[in-house]
């Protein structure tokens, strides 16, 4: 399968393994900076590799290329709808990072144009292939938590100024928000996905305590209420001294706790159920080993999209989880604005609705 990748920024290296791993035909790549896409393919040995070109444009790549079947976006995320709504015009599948959109109504308008042209898109919610977030949520499936009570998720992150001072367009309303859009979506989705998808309403707080030179929030907490009676709540922060603490997905039912840990709920602390069976052991203490944040998923999502198209079916991460993540987190960006609770679904919210909130 011929594929491009647009975007060679920090996040990219996943996506050049995922490539490699897949044996997906590395067609061409694309990135403002001609140096930013040499340093990339040199830390895969793939420097002298004349057969990916390189471009500067997109829109030209995929014109000059009209072989392409995957693209994958990786730029900052204020142009991922843009990027993804031209590949999807193009016939394109895609294969866009976090958050896939910064608007609701860009993300409605990926879901009905992707349908209309028959194009796949998936979204990089890679922690949902972590090998604990796959036994959570079999268990979860087979019915032995039984009732669900609550759940949670905390994001307790460091990210300090010479981070942001890596790229421009972080920590701005337009390009990227705050701590929830970028560190927090991962472990967002995986709550709302746990905990039945469904939400009635949400009511969150946001604060800019130590970032000043940031247009957005480097903390948000809020209260999750789900349709199916369930509760949840959200920590998100990069306030965190002296680094990255954890990434922690909490799930309890009326017959099973399970407890998510690790930098980024790679690993099981708690698993303990009513009906346990040997088979359980297994599943006590289990640890993934993984070289950042980011994790391993990268590899799985793809091979799961390329399968996809192969066989005209809907990814397992597909649009709609997307624009899920999206609208959880502008209802709080919403909630902590008017100081109330908010009820899904949302209409006509963007990152840019909330621009010198914390001037």
């Amino acid at each position: 399968m011929k594929y491009a990748l647009i975007g060679c920024g920090r996040i990219a290296t996943n996506h050049v393994k995922a490539v490699v791993n897949n044996g997906l035909e590395f067609v061409a790549v694309c990135d403002l900076l001609p140096e930013a896409m040499e340093t990339l393919l040199a830390k895969h040995g793939l420097e002298k590799d004349e057969s990916i070109a390189r471009y500067t444009d997109y829109k030209m790549m995929l014109t000059e290329h009209p072989e392409i079947e995957l693209v994958a976006i990786a730029t900052d995320s204020g142009m991922h709808a843009e990027i993804t709504l031209h590949c999807i015009d193009q016939g394109v599948n895609v294969i866009v990072e976090k958050p896939m959109t910064m608007s609701i109504v860009d993300a409605d308008e990926v879901i009905r144009r992707s349908r209309e042209k028959g194009v796949k898109v998936s979204v990089c919610h890679q922690n949902r292939f972590n090998v604990a977030v796959q036994e959570m949520r079999k268990a979860l499936e087979d019915g032995r938590f039984g009732r669900i009570s609550h759940g949670s998720i905390n994001v307790r992150w460091n990210r300090g100024k010479q981070y942001y001072d890596q790229a421009s367009w972080r920590g701005k309303w337009a390009s990227d928000g705050g701590c929830l859009f970028n560190q927090c979506i991962h472990g967002i989705d995986l709550l709302r996905w746990m905990m039945g998808d469904d939400v009635e309403e949400v009511y969150g707080v946001t604060k800019r305590q130590f970032h000043e030179y940031l247009e957005c929030e480097d903390i948000g907490m809020a209260v999750v209420k789900f349709k199916n009676g369930a509760v949840g709540t959200i920590e998100g922060t990069v306030n965190v001294y002296l680094k990255n603490l954890e990434e922690t997905l909490y799930l309890f039912g009326e017959n099973g706790t399970v407890k998510i840990g690790g930098t980024s709920t790679n690993n099981i602390d708690v698993w303990n159920f009513a009906d346990e069976s040997e088979e359980d052991s297994k599943n006590k203490g289990l640890q993934e080993q993984t070289s950042n944040v980011y994790g391993n998923g990268h590899t799985s999502l793809y091979a799961d999209v390329i399968d996809a198209i192969q066989n005209n079916r809907m990814p397992y991460i597909d649009a709609v989880a997307g624009r899920n993540a999206v609208e959880m987190i502008l209802a709080i960006y919403q909630s902590a604005a008017i100081g109330l609770p908010v009820k899904l679904p949302l209409r006509d919210v963007a990152s840019t609705d909330f621009e010198g909130r914390f001037n």
